[in-house]
């Protein structure tokens, strides 16, 4: 078997198990937490490079079809980082005290930019992967922005972060790599991704793993402290993202676009969770990356469930169809 096909075999495999594998990742950062402490540092570069490679699957034309619909472009970033990020705040305020890291955690989940694994699921979703693609783009180019803003919106004062520095480590982590991967697609002609992916993809995965793995040992000495905590902490965390999920879905139910709607609530459902595991592990308290890690966990198998559910509605509105015509 040539690289290349090996290469392409393991990372069709990588994502038919991804959600199964991250969580894996997670659980052997924890118990190797010690020889991988040492490797943290490397943490930026490698996330760094997931940026860049899925920056090269979008152009320009990708960016312009999204500006031809800024009204679900806006929705999206509304109803993902603004309706989603209060539902969070309050619940956590309600549930675990104003003055909880965990509050924290459960805000920064929401205002981190969109995931990059949401276009896999929109594609095997039936809904629009270019969409989808170019709005991840967008979103991570505006997050040196509206990161350190949704902070201070919640907040205030009360934790204390210094933007500066918040939005240079963003620009470095997400908008240059973006940058270079779009200029890449625009130099190909869009054959970059194509060309480069039996190898680049492989090494993403790897990258995106050893992420999760790292950041677990890095949080792996305050585990003790959450013990008592956990039994509250995990539910909490299923439901904002189950609600997040559910945001993007009713909220675009009016269109009457499938298509859309699908796009739409993956959007709001999946987030950048190694972004957010870098900034709460760089700029908040450990316990503060406590509801981001959790989210890892739930993330991508709320993903299937959302998938299955998808698949049963188009089914039977199918059916119905079917069944009226028949009539």
């Amino acid at each position: 078997m040539d690289i290349r096909k090996l290469g392409l075999t393991f990372n069709t495999i990588f994502e038919k198990w991804m959600f199964l594998i991250i969580p894996c990742s997670l659980i052997l950062g924890f118990l190797l937490e010690r020889p991988l402490q040492a490797f943290v540092p490397a943490v930026p570069y490698l996330f760094a490079f997931v940026t860049l490679t899925m920056a090269m699957g979008c152009g320009l034309n990708h960016l312009r079809g999204v500006m031809k619909r800024p009204g679900i472009m806006l929705l999206t970033f509304l109803l993902a980082h603004v309706v989603s990020a209060v539902i969070a705040y309050a619940a956590g305020v309600a549930i675990f005290g104003a003055d909880s890291p965990y509050v924290v955690g459960l805000v920064l989940f929401t205002i981190i930019p969109l995931g990059v694994s949401s276009v896999l699921w929109v594609g095997m979703s039936g809904g629009s992967v270019p969409l989808m693609l170019a709005m991840v783009v967008l979103d991570s180019l505006l997050s040196p922005f509206v990161v350190p803003a949704g902070v201070h919106a919640f907040f205030g004062t009360g934790v204390e972060v210094k933007a500066g520095p918040l939005m240079l480590d963003l620009t470095i982590l997400i908008v240059f790599p973006t940058i270079i991967g779009v200029a890449l697609y625009e130099w190909s002609k869009g054959t970059v991704a194509v060309k480069t992916k039996p190898i680049a993809a492989p090494i993403s995965k790897l990258c995106f793993v050893s992420v999760v793995a790292l950041n677990a040992s890095a949080i792996a000495p305050y585990v003790d402290e959450l013990k008592r905590d956990m039994t509250l902490l995990v539910p909490v965390v299923i439901v904002l993202v189950g609600i997040c999920y559910a945001v993007g879905f009713v909220f675009t139910a009016g269109l009457r676009d499938r298509e859309t709607q699908t796009t739409v609530s993956y959007a709001t459902g999946m987030r950048n969770i190694s972004l957010g595991i870098v900034l709460a592990m760089g700029y908040f308290s450990p316990l503060a990356a406590v509801p981001v890690v959790l989210s890892i966990l739930i993330q991508q198998p709320v993903a299937t469930v959302h998938h299955y559910v998808l698949h049963k509605l188009n089914r039977n509105k199918t059916g119905n169809a079917v069944r009226t015509h028949v009539r």
